[in-house]
């Protein structure tokens, strides 16, 4: 007998090279890999189209068809298209992020945060930056791989807000700077998350 698990995820890329994506249960922040290859048959019944328009970042209802080991999608609904977006190797980060950070230097903080305010003084985005971890740790592939979940920073933000999004979140590592990066934007496509994404070669897929 074929088991089936529901719940509501948000959508990452996996980051291992196989042909799957990564959901993340929005409820325990655990991870399950999903595999995207396969015929309609393998797919449980579920548009491969459906599937192939799914972007990291995206909050959806599903259920996974469990075979072998193996989760493949049996339903999946989009309910809010969030994009998060994964950014090594930055250079010329904004001073925002470098204020932010020195900031937790002379505090003796791992990690600070700030919300940063469009040029009529409101509100558009909220940023965290934490250390960059010694040794084996590397926080931005934890990041990407969900062992270390975005999801308590981003509910953080819909909790305080009106809306719901979508948002737009750059998860970025610089190249010559002791901490990661995590922008949350509140308006996905905004001038904010148009500029972030032209700064730093994030194309719209």
């Amino acid at each position: 007998m074929e088991l089936t698990t529901s719940g509501r995820f948000r959508v990452l890329d996996s980051p291992r090279e196989r042909p799957e994506l990564l959901l993340i249960d929005l409820e325990t922040f655990e991870p399950t890999y999903v595999r995207t290859d396969g015929d309609d048959d393998d797919l449980a019944g579920v548009d491969d189209t459906a599937v192939d328009d799914l972007r990291p970042g995206y909050v959806v209802d599903a259920s996974l068809a469990w075979n072998d080991g193996t989760a493949r999608f049996a339903s999946v609904d989009v309910d809010s298209r969030s994009r998060i977006e994964f950014v090594d190797g930055v250079t010329g980060v904004f001073e925002a992020a470098r204020e932010t950070w020195q900031t937790a230097e002379a505090e003796g903080e791992g990690m600070n945060s700030r919300v940063t305010y469009d040029t009529d003084g409101a509100a558009n985005g909220v940023l965290y930056v934490f250390a960059k971890q010694s040794g084996a740790r590397d926080l931005f592939e934890e990041f990407r791989s969900g062992t270390r979940p975005l999801e308590p920073l981003v509910q953080r933000v819909n909790e305080n807000r009106d809306d719901e999004g979508p948002r737009e979140v750059f998860v970025m590592r610089p190249a010559d700077e002791p901490f990661v990066l995590v922008y949350i934007v509140f308006r996905a496509e905004g001038i904010l998350a148009e500029t972030v994404r032209d700064t730093y070669d994030c194309p719209r897929e």
